[in-house]
């Protein structure tokens, strides 16, 4: 009895955790393609330069890895194949483990990633989370041999097949679009300003000692014979801002972050001009011409002043444009370019450049109350 039990726990758990996960990563690609290429460049620094060849493919090898999670998630619910489903999970655990673990003791990346960014995990938390799930993965690779199939060899290729498929599409898309749920700090509806403020200030508890006891308390004690002993923040997990690292600097260096939250201004995202797709520029700039005099409109770049003046004077790009951080700038869009529309620093509009608004589309935003 104990034995079936510890069965299907380990069956829904590990099958359930992987589809969760799998799902949250295939609504955002890009976002795991930025995790691969964040690992990739530690590893090219403390294992080898083989590592940095890596970093061109990290968008499909990111979206393999997660239509590899899904699939065995799947596999591992209806009991399909279990000997070559198990030695798979088992090789993809002790790889996740010894990434997390890494992480966590080198703090080398400070976000693995497993769940994008619907759940934040720490380095740690992680870690300890791969730990316990190896735990239930061993148990399933121990007794591989003796499940017997949910369903029919043919059905369970069928159902392995079709979820390979449809997550190989729905990732294509999202890639193609933008996320099918956005989890980020500059998602429609978010108040930028608002998300650089913290949520609640520091509440403190101080430990004190009085008469051989100890005594907590939110006040700093004074007097009456009170031994201060230690102290820490209650709500740690709310006193940090959403946003910490939006700043926008103009080539002269003018910081121009407040100018950005000030009335209907449209952000043009390009992280790096030298990779930025041109197949819709023509658009975007008709775009911007027939929003002239009514939404102010600006480029944001990560790239050198040469290569910006460039890229404007090929595509005709009649726009001023202004300096942030690449992360930053891949975080407000998953596109490159990118196109957002902000009204006093509250985001109106997300738009991948296959997805390009018409002027209209985007005045009529800026009306809305």
């Amino acid at each position: 009895m104990f034995q079936k039990i510890i069965d299907q726990v380990s069956r829904f758990l590990v099958g359930g955790l992987f589809i969760f996960s799998g799902l949250i990563k295939l609504n955002d690609p890009v976002g795991t393609q930025i995790k691969m290429e964040e690992y990739f460049e530690v590893f090219t620094q403390d294992f080898s330069s083989l590592f940095h060849y890596f970093i061109p493919w990290s968008l499909e090898i990111g979206v393999a890895m997660i239509v590899l999670e899904l699939a065995l998630g799947v596999a591992i619910l209806i009991y399909w194949r279990m000997n070559l489903t198990t030695w798979t999970l088992l090789l993809l655990m002790v790889f996740f483990t010894f990434l997390t673990g890494y992480s966590a003791i080198l703090e080398k990346v400070t976000d693995c990633g497993c769940f994008g960014d619907a759940i934040k995990l720490t380095p740690w938390e992680s870690f300890v989370k791969d730990l316990i799930l190896m735990v239930f993965v061993l148990h399933l690779f121990w007794h591989r041999n003796k499940y017997k199939p949910v369903l029919r060899t043919r059905e369970g290729y069928a159902v392995v097949i079709a979820t390979v498929v449809v997550s190989l599409y729905l990732g294509i898309y999202a890639i193609n679009h933008l996320p099918f749920i956005d989890f980020r700090a500059y998602k429609v509806g978010n108040n930028i300003p608002a998300q650089m403020k913290p949520t609640e200030q520091p509440v403190i508890e101080y430990i004190f000692t009085k008469d051989g006891k100890e005594v907590k308390s939110t006040q700093y004690l004074m007097e009456g014979g009170y031994q201060y002993v230690s102290s820490r923040v209650l709500n740690e997990d709310k006193i940090k801002p959403k946003i910490t690292d939006y700043a926008v600097s103009s080539p002269s260096g003018e910081d121009k972050t407040d100018y950005t939250f000030q009335g209907n201004r449209l952000l043009v995202v390009m992280v790096d001009v030298r990779k930025t797709s041109s197949e819709r520029i023509a658009a975007i700039r008709e775009l911007i011409q027939q929003l002239e005099g009514k939404v102010d409109c600006f480029v944001l770049t990560a790239s050198s002043a040469e290569a910006m003046e460039e890229f404007r004077h090929q595509h005709q790009l009649a726009v001023p444009y202004y300096y942030a951080d690449a992360t930053v700038l891949k975080t407000i869009i998953r596109s490159n370019p990118g196109i957002a529309l902000w009204k006093d620093g509250t985001v109106l509009g997300n738009w991948h450049y296959n997805d390009t608004p018409s002027s209209s589309e985007v005045l009529e935003l800026t009306t809305k109350k």
